[in-house]
């Protein structure tokens, strides 16, 4: 690489070559320039004295000695040096060995024939053009320095160097205007240079790309302590005067953090943007940032502050700064923190009850099952007195139903965490209540509680809801009602319709009022929670988890309406459900008087796998006067259905669990047979596959009806009653 410092002080001189003779010796430079006149005007060949070849004409040996030491003293020089004259062809007067190196000759004459002995023959040819036009502006501004130029050559391998050439222009009445120039090859350093401006260039269109969301953006030389603005915001428009114009960083600097930073931020916002800090966070990565407040008319806002390092150098000296407003990730962020928090508070308590609820169900559970392990005993040491066996029995059953109770609770709530929203199907919302007022009077008779129901005032029964998860609600609101009261207590239901909705939806209110032992406010406010009891059954006297009301909770929610509880210790509760539902059409008087129903069917195909299960199923169906017919697995029920007559079956009990093909595969495969009369036989799905999901996935495969196992007689012939009166209808 060539020093320009160097190369001024070979050519410092500024005086004409005419100047008397003790000015030459101040200047390498100057003397050869001296001597070549004095070659010029005795016409001695350059290259002669170069080579050492005597005939040098009438110069002295002593001046021909002078010229060779000078020379020489070239030739230790690491670059080239090159004289060559202004005009005409630009032909080359001698250059030193450095020059050879460069371009791989061996002579100065090989040199000539190479370059076609002309600085025009130096230069790549496309690079020609531009290279004299900057010569010749540099001398024409009168610049005193070096003229500096750029550019490529090709040497004699054929490969090409970037050169960089320092030079001054000569003038004497002998050689006319000479050109001095000193050549070095800077082709590492223009490398590394076009790769850096690459770097700056890419990260310049990043910056670009990003401003978008920056509302300030500076370029920063921390070498020179300048800052120059890229944009500009009502925050630092100010310290610019609203121009893009250089100041000093370390006074921008200051002037900011005064002017705008909050008070209990400065220290850090100077600790963040001082040069050393820079270079020491910088030095570790490309970028680092951090979040200050500052004060906008008396309003608290939220920055970010980004520093991205430039370049390569080392230490850190330029970089960008990027401002741009938080508020809103700050405020989400604090938001987050909140919910946080309270989703870790919500987890201890769910914890807490869970580890209440494993202490209670430890308890509630071995109650019932202590029972069955009793009455059984009892019930097998009966077997001669028919009266107390069939007591045992049924004390059995009530324990094993209680059981079973729990069970159902646990995987009702396991299931409402992850179940889809409610399947809506046609349905009478005055039947459900009343089903379930019906289911729970005998237990309210029991204890001689005042139970009733009232609908008088609903214009539309008729909606479209998930009747299974409403029906559901109602029983778990009423079931607690009834539980919870003591005997000669009284408890209501009531269902209301509000004013009708647009689009064909009305507003209901379902209100279950009891005067039971009630609710103290304290237990208020988790009385939906998981788990929760207030008295654990052995101060209350009930067995059960405390999954009730949670349960009841999480369908309110699914079907998007509210629950709301009002309560008193000793004077009783009142939970208020509200809900809107799709209202169905009203029938018409010739629809409400169709066909006659049919009576039940006496031919069933059973389908289960469990030997067990088809025996005591098909015992229990055959003393209620059905025909049975059994299939091992959904194949063999399919066969059967494909191979039957129409009137071979009135009704299929479809297990879902089964080998070889499951129930649903098999009820999917009955809907697809090509006769109509054969593929509209109604099925009724029994299985210990209970939850939403095994519901929905019975309605996809065209079952009618999903009952869950062990098998409820009377509910059981309820449906087929029910399934026989739509198959009378079509």
């Amino acid at each position: 690489m060539t020093n320009p410092a160097f190369c001024g002080k070979l050519l410092g001189w500024k005086g004409d070559v005419a100047m008397k003779e003790e000015g030459y010796g101040r200047h390498l430079v100057e003397r050869i320039f001296y001597l070549l006149e004095l070659m010029k005007s005795d016409q001695v060949e350059i290259d002669r004295v170069i080579e050492d070849r005597g005939q040098t004409g009438p110069l002295s040996p002593d001046s021909v000695r002078e010229l060779q030491t000078a020379l020489e003293l070239l030739d230790l020089l690491p670059g080239g040096v090159l004289f060559y004259y202004a005009g005409g062809s630009e032909e080359i007067i001698c250059a030193n060995r450095g020059m050879l190196r460069i371009f791989q000759c061996s002579t100065i004459q090989e040199f000539r024939a190479f370059t076609g002995n002309s600085f025009r023959g130096v230069v790549y040819p496309e690079d020609l053009e531009e290279v004299e036009a900057q010569i010749q502006s540099q001398i024409a501004s009168g610049q005193e320095e070096l003229d500096h130029v750029e550019y490529r050559i090709v040497r004699k391998d054929g490969s090409t160097r970037w050169i960089e050439d320092y030079g001054r222009l000569l003038h004497s009445e002998v050689l006319g205007d000479v050109f001095c120039a000193f050549l070095g090859d800077a082709t590492e350093r223009r490398s590394r240079q076009l790769a850096e401006n690459a770097a700056i260039a890419n990260e310049m269109e990043i910056i670009e790309g990003l401003s978008i969301n920056y509302e300030t953006i500076c370029y920063v030389d921390l070498e020179k302590d300048q800052v120059i603005p890229y944009r500009l915001s009502c925050r630092t428009d100010i310290f610019f005067d609203g121009l893009f114009q250089v100041r000093r960083y370390s006074r921008y600097a200051a002037d900011y953090i005064a002017a705008w930073v909050h008070p209990e931020d400065r220290e850090l916002v100077a600790k963040s943007i001082s040069p050393d800090y820079i270079r020491e966070k910088l030095a570790e990565g490309k970028t680092y940032y951090f979040n200050y407040r500052v004060i906008v008319k008396g309003e608290l806002q939220y920055l970010q502050l980004r520093l991205v390092k430039v370049g390569q150098e080392a230490p850190v000296s330029r970089l960008v700064l990027g401002y741009r407003r938080v508020d809103e990730e700050i405020r989400k962020e604090m938001e987050q923190k909140l919910l946080l928090a309270e989703a870790l508070e919500k987890a201890n308590l769910a914890v807490s009850a869970k580890n209440t609820f494993l202490s209670n169900i430890s308890h509630d559970m071995r109650t019932p099952l202590n029972a069955i392990f009793g009455f059984t005993s009892l019930a097998k040491s009966s077997l001669s007195d028919p009266g107390a066996l069939r007591e045992h029995l049924e004390q059995l059953e009530v324990a094993s139903r209680e059981l079973l109770h729990m069970i159902t609770q646990v995987l009702e709530i396991s299931a409402l965490s992850t179940a889809a929203g409610p399947a809506e199907v046609e349905c009478d919302i005055c039947e459900i209540v009343q089903e379930a007022y019906d289911f729970l009077l005998p237990q309210a008779k029991e204890k001689a509680i005042d139970f009733s129901f009232q609908s008088g005032q609903v214009r539309h029964s008729g909606i479209y809801a998930d009747q299974d998860k409403l029906r559901q609600l109602v029983l778990s609101l009423a079931n607690n009602a009834v539980t919870y009261t003591k005997p000669g207590g009284r408890v209501t239901i009531t269902l209301l319709e509000g004013d009708e909705l647009p689009d064909h939806y009305a507003a209901y209110r379902l209100v279950v009022e009891d005067t039971g032992i009630g609710i103290s406010e304290s237990f208020l406010a988790r009385i939906f929670e998981p788990f929760s009891r207030e008295k654990n059954s052995t101060l209350s006297g009930v067995h059960g988890i405390g999954l009730g009301l949670t349960i009841a909770k999480g369908i309110v929610d699914k079907m998007g309406g509210s629950i709301e509880v009002q309560s008193a210790v000793n004077e009783g509760s009142t939970f208020t459900v509200s809900l809107c539902f799709r209202v169905q059409s009203l029938p018409n008087a010739a629809e409400e008087t169709a066909a006659a129903v049919l009576q039940p069917s006496r031919r069933i195909l059973l389908v289960e796998d469990n030997e067990i299960n088809r025996e005591i199923e098909t015992e229990l169906l055959e003393n209620m006067g059905f025909i049975i017919d059994s299939a091992e697995d959904g194949k063999i029920a399919l066969e059967k259905v494909a191979g039957a007559a129409p009137g071979d079956y009135d009704l299929v009990i479809m297990d879902l669990q089964m080998p070889v093909m499951d129930g649903w595969e098999s009820s999917a495969a009955i809907r697809r047979l090509p006769d109509p009369t054969l593929a509209r036989i109604p099925i009724v799905a029994l299985s210990a596959n209970s939850l939403d999901n095994d519901r929905r996935k019975s309605r996809e495969s065209g079952i009618d009806v999903h009952l869950a196992k062990p098998l409820n007689l009377p509910q059981l012939l309820d449906t087929i009653e029910e399934l026989m009166k739509v198959r009378g209808r079509r």
